[in-house]
């Protein structure tokens, strides 16, 4: 098979929300569509003790919360699925914001009785800055929610999005009958008590068909021709390019607990999703159609299986084919590395693979070479562009709480860090190490994986810090001299040697800047080559 062909196959997105909107439940049911697994778990269910299949860290099945993203991929219809369940608690936004790099489009999940919700709010913005194609899943209309039209205004509105629905819902709540597929022209309905089933799906030609009266009743039946007129008057017909440029988002309901518009949502997904998309690197255009290797780490995860202390490096592939025991080039340090059993993923199932294509997530077994953001070519030296670590919020010294473990610590904390789950500051006056984190939440998972994974137990110790600034500067020029030797107190390395001045308010930042003009600040790690995610 070609290359190009395996190419065309291939749909590579992410889902994202706020958090219990249903988008590692709706993830479940896109497998369980997919053939990819036999039973869906229930993820809050107590009578259920089978967890979501996304959610495979010991930590996520007691939370009943995603808390990493994880990596699931299955054939239909001829296609190659791959989605990237992410988190979407804020307080894990970070994993979210990078897995965001390695997706080609995006299905945002939306609850119909919540509406669109903060954490939405910050994660659609960051696709709209890339363009990338949204779909949107109104999901939980077995539930009494909002109107579908109010809930269309409020999408556009707080989004700043332009829909298109393709399906609109028949009643809701304990009105619910089923939903009319505009992209199909059919209507499915609920036909059971405990509204758990399915009943069949009915064409239709025409709208005004007097058996849609018989099937929902003559009111409903009014109802829907009336807002079918109102779709077309106020809304704009469904274009492909326009979705695909980010300018249009189709728009379907559904209810992903009860399996209802869940394949609707599938099969128009592999009509219209794109298929894996160029990639700039930092002095050209990386097309996936090209025959040599091009890949870049988005994500590392230790400990996947604890007892074997492995360590995974996810790597999206760009372009060409990537093939196992051949030699490809890690540009940042120049080295060439060979890789024996690379994975394919299935949440934490793994499967060796002998080839890999454009839009394929591989997991490669990592001793320590890898960074996240890091390009592995067939030889080329490109880059692409950098993964930024963001400001943390949050700041605590972490102690060590058993002196006999002091190795398993350094070593736990060395690899979580290069997960990217938190980061490490070490200070420049008396080496103390802190740990910044994006939310406070992330301060319980550390210590959890600590405890449970390397054997170590540490606590911590609150600090007032407002913001951690990255420094750039002359380090030789006397204005950076004076700087450094004023705010010593506050200075600190972060894991990879940059220098970072940890601000205690915002007023201390703008005095910092007035007083020393040519000692820049920056919010983010990659601050040479990040486009415009300081606005964030």
């Amino acid at each position: 098979m070609s290359l190009q062909t395996e190419i065309d196959k291939r749909k590579t997105f992410g889902i994202i929300s706020h958090p219990d909107a249903g988008k590692t439940t709706l993830t479940e049911k896109l497998l369980l569509f997919g053939g990819a697994i036999q039973e869906a778990g229930a993820v809050k269910s107590n009578k259920i003790k089978k967890g979501a299949t996304s959610d495979f860290m010991e930590i996520e099945r007691q939370r009943g919360i995603s808390v990493a993203t994880s990596v699931l991929a299955f054939e239909y219809k001829n296609h190659k699925i791959n989605i990237l369940d992410t988190p979407g608690h804020k307080d894990f936004a970070e994993d979210t914001y990078r897995t965001l790099t390695a997706v080609d489009s995006v299905i945002v999940v939306i609850d119909v009785a919540k509406g669109v919700e903060e954490q939405t709010e910050k994660l659609v913005q960051v696709c709209r800055m890339r363009n990338i194609p949204m779909l949107v899943f109104i999901n939980k209309l077995d539930r009494e929610g909002k109107d579908a039209f109010d809930l269309l205004d409020e999408v556009e509105q707080k989004l700043g999005l332009r829909t298109c629905p393709l399906s609109i819902p028949i009643g809701m709540g304990a009105s619910f009958q089923g939903i009319y597929n505009i992209w199909e022209n059919n209507i499915q309905l609920f036909t059971e008590e405990k509204k758990q089933k399915i009943g069949e799906t009915i064409k239709f030609d025409d709208i005004n068909d007097e058996s849609i009266d018989e099937i929902v009743g003559k009111k409903a039946a009014e109802n829907l021709r009336e807002e079918l007129e109102l779709i077309q008057e106020v809304y704009p017909p469904f274009n492909r390019e326009e979705y695909l440029a980010g300018e249009l988002q189709p728009v379907f309901f559904g209810s992903a607990l009860n399996n209802f518009g869940v394949r609707e949502l599938l099969d128009a997904f592999i009509e219209i999703a794109p298929k894996p998309q160029p990639k700039n690197s930092d002095n050209r255009l990386v097309k996936p159609e090209e025959d040599d290797f091009t890949g870049f780490v988005f994500k590392i995860h230790a400990n996947m299986d604890p007892k074997h202390r492995d360590r995974l490096a996810f790597v999206k592939i760009v372009s060409g084919t990537f093939k196992r025991n051949e030699n490809y080039l890690l540009v940042r340090d120049g080295k060439k590395l060979k890789f024996s059993s690379p994975n394919a993923f299935f949440a934490d199932k793994k499967e060796i693979v002998e080839e890999s294509f454009p839009g394929d997530i591989v997991g490669l077994h990592d001793t320590g070479n890898f960074r996240i953001g890091d390009t592995l070519t067939s030889g080329e030296k490109i880059n692409f562009k950098g993964i930024p670590n963001f400001s943390p919020e949050h700041f605590r010294y972490i102690n060590n709480s058993d002196p006999l473990k002091a190795k398993q610590l350094n070593k736990g904390v060395d690899q979580l860090m290069d997960e990217g789950v938190a980061q490490l500051f070490t200070m420049e006056m008396n080496n103390r190490k802190i740990i910044g984190t994006v939310g406070a939440l992330q301060y319980e998972v550390i210590q959890y994986r600590l405890e449970h994974e390397y054997g170590a137990k540490c606590s911590y110790e609150p600090l007032s810090i407002h913001k951690a600034c990255w420094v750039e500067a002359d380090e030789k020029s006397e204005e950076f001299k004076e700087f450094a030797r004023l705010k010593q107190r506050f200075l600190a390395r972060d894991k990879f040697n940059q220098l970072v001045f940890l601000a205690d308010s915002s007023f201390t930042i703008h005095m910092t800047q007035e007083k020393f003009p040519n000692v820049k600040l920056h919010f983010i790690s990659e601050f040479r080559n990040a486009d415009n995610f300081e606005k964030i």
